[in-house]
């Protein structure tokens, strides 16, 4: 066994905190419309809207999809942010479960990113997308909990069944 953390356990620890959070945001439907300013989101729901929407964006471009474009996202309700979720890990497991992809023998293009910016493997790019969610999710918490509604989210990696 390899002391590595692979792509597999990251997508599993994503999977967690995202069906927490939809849990959790279900459960307190009042959090959605909380504001929010992160990434210059006005609420809740606008900034979930971006951590989703960013995952199924990047799904698409290391599956060679079409994109998405930003301004067909979905704004609402929870469930329909989700399915952009449950949709970029359809992508990703598609991808994962394939052994065929050259992870690190091309590079794929963010398109709202500047042309000059280096674009990454797609490895690099799937590792950036998972560790982007859990950042904004860990962001989440601590908004939530300032605002005086402390969800009892544990993003850490040591309260994760992703890994030993």
């Amino acid at each position: 066994m390899t002391p590595a953390i692979t792509l597999e356990e990251l997508l599993v620890w994503n999977q967690e905190a995202s069906d927490f959070w939809k849990a959790h945001l279900e459960a307190n439907p009042a959090l959605l419309e909380l504001p929010c300013g992160i990434g210059g989101n006005a609420n809740v729901q606008a900034f979930v809207r971006h951590i989703w929407g960013a995952e199924l964006v990047w799904s698409q471009i290391i599956a060679g999809q079409p994109v998405t474009d930003y301004d067909v996202w979905p704004t609402g309700p929870l469930d329909a942010l989700f399915d952009m979720h449950s949709r970029a890990i359809h992508n990703f497991r598609s991808l994962l479960d394939d052994p065929s992809p050259a992870w690190n023998e091309r590079t794929v293009h963010y398109p709202w990113r500047k042309p000059e910016q280096p674009k990454p493997t797609p490895r690099k790019a799937l590792a950036h997308i998972l560790l982007h969610s859990q950042r904004h999710w860990a962001q989440l918490a601590t908004l939530v909990r300032a605002a005086g509604f402390p969800s009892g989210f544990s993003g850490d990696l040591l309260s994760s069944s992703a890994l030993r």
